[in-house]
């Protein structure tokens, strides 16, 4: 008897939290990730084959996509910092499976808006107003 594979997870059930900001909804986040720069070494003669060593680890910049609403807590921080002030924060992007249990979680920290993005507006369009903001951070963890 074989063992029964477990169904991946759905990328549609997940909620961010971020210190201090209460806004839980958003349509999309993109940007989880990290690379670790190549340094090729190279010893000996002519045709040595070259030693790769990890050199810097660099994480992208995570994109947060919502509906607007009246609620502009992450304009606020953005603007923060237009203003001077570097308010960094941690926060986590927690996945949760069918039935809402929490499955994994990336946390980042020392976070701040570097970009914030109105929605697009067109008269002729139907579709939700969208906002955006690009957190830069200095770390990600991935916790099961």
């Amino acid at each position: 008897m074989t063992a029964a594979t477990p169904d991946p997870f759905v990328n549609y059930n997940y909620l961010v939290e971020i210190d201090g900001i209460a806004r839980g909804a958003f349509q999309e986040v993109s940007g989880l990730d990290s690379t670790i720069d190549v340094i090729e070494h190279r010893e000996g003669g002519a045709n040595a084959t070259p030693h790769k060593l990890a050199g810097q680890t660099k994480y992208s910049n995570i994109v947060l996509r919502w509906g607007m609403t009246l609620d502009n807590q992450l304009f606020q921080w953005h603007r923060s910092v237009v203003d001077g002030s570097i308010d960094r924060r941690n926060g986590s992007v927690v996945l949760l499976d069918r039935r809402g249990t929490e499955v994994a979680r990336w946390n980042f920290v020392r976070a701040w808006p570097t970009k914030y993005t109105a929605p697009t507006l067109s008269a002729e369009g139907s579709d939700v107003a969208i906002e955006s903001v690009e957190l830069v951070h200095e770390g990600l963890d991935r916790v099961s």
